[in-house]
């Protein structure tokens, strides 16, 4: 047996929303995302509702390999939600997202990602999650988010 001290990072960053939490949180979801981040295409989502709830699971095409997604807090009354994405002999991230009511028709959305390494290129991965790569992928997140809540249409030239 192998243990070892974790290599881990995290990352926040508050997004600013053009909707109250009552339509954003319905978009946090595997099958919601869908409508508005471009490229996304999961291959499978096990769900007994057929949208995100507590045990979800859900698999994104990606590289190094497939991740797999685990839905381990959903609670569409205080507008938060808990997954894990398992990218095997690369990553274990979690990711936080906690919504609030900001005004009657904004929303604050914390959003936390916190990865372990499984091994060399999950320490190269976390050498590249710097905090300029996340605020730049927040920002993106963010607009496209937003272009959709205010147009009803996924945005295109922006990576979500």
């Amino acid at each position: 047996m192998k243990v070892e001290q974790p290599r881990r990072s995290r990352r926040s960053y508050t997004q600013n929303l053009q909707a109250p939490p009552t339509e954003v949180f319905p978009l946090l979801c595997p099958v919601g995302e869908e409508k508005w981040v471009p490229g996304w295409d999961p291959r499978l989502v096990i769900s007994d509702s057929g949208v995100a709830e507590k045990d979800c699971v859900f698999i994104t095409p990606g590289s190094p390999a497939a991740a797999i997604w685990v839905v381990t807090g959903y609670n569409p009354t205080d507008f938060s939600l808990e997954m894990y994405k398992i990218t095997p002999d690369h990553t274990v991230g979690r990711l936080d997202i906690s919504l609030t009511a900001s005004g009657s028709s904004a929303t604050r959305a914390e959003v936390t990602y916190t990865y372990t390494s499984l091994g060399g290129a999950g320490d190269t991965f976390l050498e590249e999650f710097t905090e300029a790569w996340y605020v730049d992928f927040m920002k993106n997140w963010e607009r496209a988010l937003n272009h959709y809540l205010s147009t009803g249409c996924k945005i295109t030239g922006v990576d979500g």
